[in-house]
């Protein structure tokens, strides 16, 4: 009896799902010649096309089940177009998207001037419901938020009045930024007791691009992190500084550097060569196709030892000017190979949001194509990287709170201190090597003292490398 209901039953199914497909299929025999109509009198496959999308988007807006808003359907159609091209690069932007886009296409933004990120919860700590508050990696020197005092490892626990346990990072953000001359309320927590409220009136901050200092008395250290409107003039000013100081070499950092605009990087590159190809574009609309030479506004000696750090993360601009340096023999390039993105974007507004599109690809001045390539260094000089069991030793470190503690008791511990430390980190089962940790409690400590630090030579094994290639007297002008 069980069997032979259940053979009925699937049989049901069956021609349930039989019958389905066919009523399915003869309403789109009887639908698609209203539905799918194409335009007798267009004059082109794209407006065909376009007439047929017109067709099916008021179809879909008028029929669907639920009432939809059309810029929901419009939205879902752009990200599809863009998708459709196979291409990462090219893609439609959101109104959130856009902003983002905007800090480095205009180099500036209104807002109150510091690096942020959501607080890292343990697990035990998001099943008990804790909230994850803002947290400030760094204000940005001359801006609102360091004139206020605020600083590094401080919580923004309040914005007017409402907390932020709850809000996304973009929540965060629009919250923040708005138009210079107005203010905006915060709430600090500082340390495990101290909360405060600061009131910020915003201003227009440049999107900060470069970092430097010396290194000893005779090597500029100059680090660029991406590519702006106004980086060119950073790049000055900080060879200006070197100059009064008397550098004899330069080490140029481009590591995690994702690129930013092709003009930024030209502007940067002019400052390095005197005439000559920077880099050339060739795309199938003819305007595309360029050959950008450099301008003669050289601030560099000829003779001075260059040498520039490279890794997976140096991407777009920042290999265009890493390609440039290479191929025209200017620096020596350490580290390891590029990430290999060899085309340029154009972004286009639309309403809030817009797209990118990507318009044509580059090439460095020996000619060659670096996408999915990349630049290779002239030296590979990797970092240590860390096993998955190490990778895992280290975030329970880092979670445990075990390091804070150690600095909170000990502000400045000794060699005698961390060595101690680290036998009973073992002894409690955390197997880190040691490196890895005298590293956490000497950024724990800078963090605690609200010390920051432009370059590192106790832990950086490319930076060490360069500092020893220059000094060895290895790398010299080129």
């Amino acid at each position: 009896m069980r069997n032979s209901s259940a053979k009925n039953r699937t049989e049901r199914f069956v021609w349930f799902g039989a019958g389905t497909a066919i009523i399915a299929f003869l309403f789109i025999l009887v639908a698609s010649p209203s539905i799918f109509a194409q335009g007798g009198g267009s004059s082109s496959s794209s407006d065909r096309h376009l007439e047929t999308f017109s067709q099916v988007f008021r179809y879909v807006q008028n029929n669907y089940v639920d009432e939809i808003d059309p810029e929901v359907l419009l939205e879902g159609a752009l990200k599809g177009l863009f998708e459709s091209l196979g291409d990462p690069y090219s893609a439609y932007l959101s109104p959130t998207d856009m902003r983002g886009l905007s800090d480095t296409t205009t180099g500036r933004f209104g807002g109150v001037g510091m690096y942020i990120s959501k607080q890292q919860l343990t697990e035990e700590e998001r099943e008990a419901n804790k909230p994850s508050y803002v947290v400030i990696e760094s204000p940005i020197d001359g801006t609102p938020a360091q004139r206020a005092g605020i600083r590094s490892n401080d919580l923004i626990v309040e914005i007017e009045g409402e907390s932020t346990g709850a809000m996304t990072i973009d929540e965060v953000l629009n919250e923040l930024r708005g138009t210079p001359g107005t203010s905006v309320e915060i709430t600090i927590r500082r340390g495990a007791n101290l909360t405060f409220p600061v009131t910020l009136r915003r201003e227009f901050i440049e999107v900060p691009t470069v970092r430097k200092a010396m290194i000893g008395d005779d090597i500029g250290y100059l680090r660029i992190t991406q590519f702006t409107p106004f980086t060119d003039d950073r790049v000055r000013d900080a060879i200006d500084s070197f100059s009064s100081e008397g550098y004899s070499a330069m080490i140029l950092d481009l590591r995690r550097n994702p690129g930013g605009l092709l003009t930024g990087v030209v502007d940067v590159a002019n400052l390095f060569f005197s005439g000559g190809t920077i880099v050339g574009t060739r795309g199938r609309v003819a305007s595309e196709n360029e050959v950008i030479t450099a301008n003669r506004q050289k601030v560099v000696p000829d003779d001075l030892p260059i040498v520039v750090l490279i890794d997976g993360g140096s991407a777009s601009a920042s290999e265009i000017l890493a390609g440039a340096l290479k191929d025209r023999d200017r620096a020596y390039l350490i580290g390891t190979t590029t990430f290999g993105k060899g085309s340029v974007q154009r972004v286009r507004q639309l309403g809030n949001g817009g797209f990118r599109l990507t318009m044509s690809r580059y090439y460095t001045p020996s000619g060659e194509y670096i996408d999915k390539v990349g630049v290779a260094p002239d030296k590979t000089v990797e970092e240590p990287t860390m096993s998955d069991e190490e990778t895992k030793a280290y975030m329970e470190l880092v979670n445990s709170g075990t390091i804070v503690e150690f600095i909170e008791e000990t502000p400045n511990p000794t060699e005698d201190e961390i060595l101690a430390f680290i036998e009973q980190a073992r002894a409690d089962g955390f197997t880190l090597n040691e490196r890895e940790i005298r590293r956490l409690i000497r950024d724990e400590s800078n963090r605690a003292r609200n010390i920051t630090t432009v370059y590192d030579l106790e832990f950086d094994t490319v930076l060490i490398e360069a500092v020893r290639l220059l000094r060895s007297g290895e790398i010299a002008g080129r």
